[in-house]
This record gives C-alpha cells, structure tokens and sequence, in this order.
C-alpha cells in the first residue's frame, strides 16, 4: 500500500481503528496462482488475527500452511469534488481525489480445523459484539450439541502478523480552506457514509 508521510497512521491511531472495525477481507493466493478473498469477522490479539471461514467455501482449503496472506480492514471512503475546494475559485487548479481510510496486516496464515480452537474464537467474537447490549447472548445460551453441530460448519483462520500499515487520506496535503470546504460538501450529501468521512477529517483537520 502506497502511504505518503502526511497520510501514515500512527501507533495508537492503527489501534483505534482496528478496536473500531470487527470485519476484514482475509487475502491469500492459491498454489494455482488465483488470488482468493473473503470477509470474515476478526479480532486482532496482539500480533494474530483470529477469524473464521465457512467450510463450505474453498477459499481455506487452498491456503497452504504457513502461506503469505494479507488482511485488509477498511474504513469509511468516499469522492471528493474539486468543485467543494475554496482554491478552485482563486486558481481552478483542482482535480477529484477519493478519500478513504485502511489498515493492512501481513503475515503467515494457518487454518485451525479443531473444535476446542473455532469455539473460543467464536466465544470472543460473540462476546465482542454482544456486551453493550442490554441483555447479551451468549454460545454458552445454546445447547452444547447444537454449537458442536454449528462450529463443524467453519474451520478457523489466524495470521500471525509480521508487518502493519495503516492509511488515512482524509486532504491532508490541502489547505485548511480546503478542507474545511470538503467536509462542508460532504456533509451536505445524503449519505451516511460520507458523513462518516466527513467526521474523520474534522479531527484530523483539528488534530
């Protein structure tokens, strides 16, 4: 991923956004070269991603152990119109740009076809979802042979995480004019998507 110094996340930055998004698209290329991808729920432990596939898709029956992979967490993107820049009325030397922000980890992928490993990934990644609801479930809420029964539907994936980068280009090479009048354009649109982008680039700008 091309990351200019002005867009680079930092340390703590990295980790706010992967506490922030629960979903990845895990990417790994067969020994016959195709490259596979498939979004899967994930928690990021330290330097391992833990997730799970679905048995019924190949995707894990084609990564070798130990197999390069790169999984990619993505944030909230959205267009930017030159026409929202206060320089575009001074000079007109302004072109659309997409704005966007994104985590990528690589590291070797293993794929864990045990029941004792798939529950307690599945066990976190309930609990991660379901504790800020009033009343939470559980695994443990369903009968005990009805999940053994489930988690034979999945096969477990973790990468042990060798390298990460993390991006957010939110106009930072721009004036504050400028950006001031993108977040203005983009909260004027009736998406909440963009206003997700918006929102990110107000901090950054006030950062």
């Amino acid at each position: 991923m091309y990351v200019p110094k002005a867009n680079a996340m930092d340390d703590p930055g990295v980790s706010a956004f992967l506490a922030a998004h629960a979903s990845a698209h895990l990417v790994t290329v067969g020994p016959d070269g195709r490259p596979d991808s498939t979004l899967l729920p994930v928690i990021v432990d330290g330097d391992r991603v833990v997730g799970h596939l679905a048995r019924a898709n190949d995707h894990w029956t084609r990564i070798a152990p130990a197999s390069p992979g790169l999984v990619v967490v993505a944030g909230a993107d959205a267009y930017v119109s030159p026409g929202w820049y206060a320089s575009k009325a001074e000079h007109g030397r302004v072109v659309p740009t997409w704005n966007y922000s994104e985590v990528q980890l690589r590291g070797a992928v293993t794929v864990h076809d045990d029941l004792d490993w798939v529950l307690d990934v599945v066990t976190r990644l309930t609990e991660r979802h379901e504790s800020g609801r009033e009343q939470p479930w559980a695994v443990s809420d369903a009968p005990a042979k009805y999940v053994r029964g489930r988690l034979r539907a999945i096969v477990g994936i973790e990468v042990v995480v060798e390298s990460v980068e993390g991006k957010a280009k939110l106009s930072q090479n721009r004036s504050d004019a400028d950006r001031e009048g993108a977040i203005e354009g983009l909260r004027a649109q009736g998406d909440a998507v963009a206003h997700l982008v918006a929102d990110e680039m107000e901090r950054a700008l006030r950062g």
